[in-house]
């Protein structure tokens, strides 16, 4: 029987702590006094609690001082219940969430400050930006885009943690998922196998990861159908559970029956190349250079006749309405290092057959999270 997982510890206070200190020193380098946080991922990085998508909400971040944060009245006493942070303006579904922050801003003594804003936010829509800056017509606003998605780039060992649960989440509901998976099973029943395994040991999101088969197999991103495995189909499998909000991710292909010897060498020649790469995935190196060695070596090996994405992207905390953290990528012209403990969901794929795993750069090389076998399953 397969042993239970050993759930790491909640972050404490002093990480919290810690993250917020770091903040501010960005925040005094760029003279901001007071900084609106609404993207879903920092407010929960910073505040240790995730808002529902219903309605706008903010954690705002003085130089000095407390943070606030700004939310739904029927979010409050969830926020009580998870977050760090005791200060909390709560306000009712008839009232104007950002009026809302901008009496808060008021009140708090910070209408003629200089006030960060997120510019990059997928919640601060150009009608909210100009609204927030009528309401508050003496603040100077200080564009604060991007600063936050680099700042979360190095992860803390208790991150670390939480993405090495989420990676064995991984290699589990795969695990499960390849076990149901045989001619005349439906992909539902394939996919209802991983979820439940996922759940089991600690997967917190509904959307768990993607499954195609047949002619899907080959595009990777694909709606969840009806299909009926049969003998030839390749299964692929990619699973993105999240645990604690920090998510691993995972891609595996199954031959429904035998595999054919050209699917065998392709499967080992992906493997070979990718392998590579994750060796040369050490603190300082070129991420341009790492991404050559699958991006050249694929077409080298006359697997795909071209190669336009990315080979790569950042792992760590994700929330609504983003699914997957482009903040750094891998591109044939991508001009960054990499740094120690920066993790990342490394893919390759070529015909119907796709690998990846959630890897962390070490001194050593790339380390890889997920511990599933690399090979073709049937």
């Amino acid at each position: 029987m397969t042993q239970p997982l050993v759930f790491p510890p909640p972050f404490p206070v002093e990480e919290f702590c810690s993250r917020l200190a770091a903040l501010r020193i960005l925040m005094f380098e760029r003279q901001v006094d007071v900084l609106i946080v609404d993207q879903f991922e920092h407010m929960q990085y910073f505040g240790g609690h995730r808002s529902t998508a219903a309605t706008y909400q903010a954690l705002l971040i003085p130089l000095h001082g407390e943070p606030v944060a700004v939310m739904r009245a029927l979010d409050a006493p969830v926020f009580c219940q998870m977050s760090w942070l005791t200060d909390c303006v709560a306000f009712g579904d008839n009232e104007n969430p950002i009026q809302v922050v901008a009496e808060t801003i008021l009140v708090r003594g910070h209408g003629a400050s200089a006030i960060g804003v997120e510019r990059d936010s997928h919640f601060l829509t150009v009608n909210r930006a100009l609204e927030l800056q009528n309401l508050l017509p003496d603040a100077r606003m200080v564009d604060f885009s991007g600063i936050m998605w680099d700042m979360r780039q190095v992860k803390s060992p208790l991150e670390l943690a939480c993405l090495a649960h989420a990676a064995e989440i991984c290699d589990r509901a795969t695990a499960a998922g390849f076990d149901a998976a045989r001619a005349g099973v439906n992909e539902r029943e394939v996919f209802a196998a991983m979820t439940a395994e996922a759940w089991r040991n600690g997967a917190d999101n509904s959307v768990l990861g993607v499954l195609v088969s047949g002619s899907g197999s080959a595009a990777l991103h694909s709606a969840l159908g009806h299909r009926t495995l049969a003998n030839g189909d390749v299964l692929h499998v990619e699973m993105s559970p999240e645990f604690r909000a920090y998510t691993s991710r995972m891609m595996r292909p199954k031959s429904i029956g035998a595999p054919t010897d050209e699917q065998m060498q392709t499967a080992e020649t992906m493997i070979r190349i990718q392998d590579e790469q994750f060796r040369a995935m050490r603190p300082g190196a070129e991420a341009k250079e790492v991404d050559r060695i699958v991006r050249e070596g694929i077409l080298a090996a006359g697997l795909r006749d071209s190669y336009t994405n990315i080979t790569g992207y950042t792992l760590g905390l994700v929330a609504v309405p983003r699914v997957s953290d482009f903040t750094r990528v891998f591109l044939a012209d991508s001009d960054w290092q990499l740094q120690q403990n920066q993790v990342f969901h490394m893919y390759t794929w070529a015909g119907s057959l796709a690998f990846s795993e959630s890897v962390v750069v070490t001194p050593e090389g790339g380390k890889r999270l997920t511990k599933m076998e690399r090979k073709l399953f049937y």
